[in-house]
């Protein structure tokens, strides 16, 4: 983590605490689950970086979207979300007018 802070201009003082906080926000998914979606996330992801099925393979079982920097995932048919999008998205929501507000 301290080497992609660090690629990205983000200060790793407040690391632990942040990793701290996600480990109480954040669900672990059981291989059983996920590995039931192994073969669809193999093929999708053929020629490509195949160690990779396991976090596609949730994707698929939950119909979410992959937060990542890899491109792998792209073209999978899951939607990816890159870093930089996800801010520029959450930058959005905190500066949009409420419903309450404007009524």
């Amino acid at each position: 983590m301290p080497a992609i802070l660090a690629r990205r201009s983000k200060s790793t003082a407040d690391l632990s605490t942040s990793l701290e906080y996600l480990r109480q926000i954040v669900e672990p998914i059981e291989h059983d689950f996920y590995s039931l979606f192994e073969s669809e996330a193999r093929i999708r992801l053929g020629g490509r970086d195949e160690d990779d099925w396991p976090v596609l393979a949730a994707a698929l079982g939950l119909r979410c979207p992959i937060w990542t920097e890899d491109a792998d995932f792209f073209g999978t048919g899951v939607a990816v979300w890159t870093t930089s999008r996800i801010e520029i998205f959450l930058q959005a929501q905190t500066s949009a007018p409420r419903m309450e507000e404007e009524g």
